[in-house]
């Protein structure tokens, strides 16, 4: 598939939107109900603001690779059936779900009352759902193998929450000087969590599980009643002269060699470089260290959706030449 740049923006910014929303509202509704903390409004208004504007640039420009996004509108109206409905839907519930239960808090100087609780509660659960949603987006398309797995799903929500971890983290740090040891230990969990299921969704799709062009056009399957195997079909005339939608949006092929490079960066940036400059900025006490991890594993992040779309392969490349998808 063609990596659409609007669409990994989307991915990326809003998944850490959603995830450091998550991570601020469990972290306030906890303590308050834990220790009888009032939330600190600094951190409320700070963390709200940037989390709702990371939320709200990803919605944005996910409507930028449209044809007409004049029509996104259309995509709320199938709910029961569309994922893509759903997430709709659900984003568009968490915005006033979100700043009632700022506005209560600001209102009570911090004091979190019993609506302000189901206020945050109701938000928390429309976040997840607005994740699980985008996630099923591309889990539920059978056409592609590649995506269609059941680590795609959970591995989106993980990374959602492990950028949003490492924000919550670095505005933490500024809120109270300094890093909290407790929110790296949690961020590092996360992230080792985060990486064993990447690595296990890696192997998945490296299995040769998918259709050929001999299963898709029952042509060259085995006969296993006479015992062989029939030759092997391979297409003699891909049926026009130039490029078409097809084979631009869903023939891309960066080559085996850049996508493992590519893999290898995407360790670094995303999981091993951030969790090495959050140790050592706990250690050291050094504020700057989380904003430096931030940075990089953006660009990590960045770079694992890229993967995602560049090595999915649409069945339809079978009638336009590949052997198997």
């Amino acid at each position: 598939m063609k990596p659409a740049f609007s669409v990994l923006i989307f991915t990326v910014t809003s998944g850490a939107g959603y995830g450091l929303l998550l991570w601020m509202l469990f972290s306030q509704l906890g303590l308050y109900l834990s220790y009888g903390e009032t939330v600190d409004l600094h951190e409320l208004i700070g963390g709200g603001l940037l989390g709702l504007v990371l939320v709200t640039v990803g919605l944005l420009s996910s409507t930028l690779h449209l044809a007409n996004p004049k029509n996104a509108w259309r995509a709320f109206n199938r709910f029961r059936t569309s994922w893509l409905s759903r997430e709709g839907v659900f984003a568009l519930m968490f915005y006033p779900a979100f700043l009632t239960y700022v506005y209560l808090v600001w209102s009570q100087n911090g004091t979190i009352t019993t609506a302000a609780m189901v206020a945050g509660l109701l938000a928390m659960i429309i976040a997840v759902l607005v994740n699980i949603s985008t996630g099923m987006i591309y889990a539920s398309l059978k056409p592609i193998r590649q995506w269609h797995k059941p680590l795609t799903t959970p591995i989106y929500v993980l990374f959602s929450l492990m950028s949003g971890a490492l924000i919550y983290l670095a505005l933490n740090a500024v809120t109270h000087g300094h890093i909290s040891y407790d929110l790296s230990h949690g961020y590092l969990i996360l992230a080792a969590i985060t990486l064993i299921t990447k690595w296990r969704y890696f192997a998945s799709i490296g299995k040769p599980a998918g259709a050929t062009i001999n299963t898709a056009t029952s042509l060259g399957n085995e006969d296993k009643q006479a015992g062989k195997s029939q030759a092997a079909v391979r297409l003699l005339d891909a049926g026009h002269s130039a490029e078409t939608f097809l084979t631009n949006e869903f023939g891309y092929d960066a080559g085996a060699m850049k996508l493992m490079k590519l893999r290898k960066m995407m360790w670094l940036l995303a999981f091993v470089i951030p969790a090495i400059t959050v140790v050592l900025g706990a250690h050291f006490q050094f504020n700057g260290a989380a904003f430096f991890a931030i940075a990089i594993c953006f660009a990590g992040l960045l770079t694992e959706r890229w993967l995602f779309f560049a090595e999915a392969r649409h069945v339809v490349r079978l009638y336009h030449g590949d052997q198997e998808t």
